[in-house]
């Protein structure tokens, strides 16, 4: 049995309009986030909630070189 997973693209617009919202780098968005603060989180744990979803999402994002994805929407 396979897991299927999906994908809810408002996710892509919170990485652009959510702000972290406590830390070194509070009221920053979560787009971004250094690259080595992500690494950190991976090692430590996600948050639970929305936050790690978001967190998790842009690690992997940026962990691929994808970044480039987000412009268009950073734009908006």
């Amino acid at each position: 049995m396979s897991e299927q997973v999906l994908f809810d693209s408002k996710i892509l617009i919170e990485l652009v309009t959510v702000k972290m919202p406590f830390g070194k780098y509070k009221d920053r968005l979560i787009c971004d986030l250094p690259e080595y603060y992500l690494v950190w989180f991976k090692q430590k744990g996600f948050p639970q909630g929305k936050l790690g979803i978001l967190l998790a999402t842009i690690y992997e994002i940026k962990l691929n070189g994808l970044e480039y994805l987000l412009n268009p929407l950073k734009k908006n």
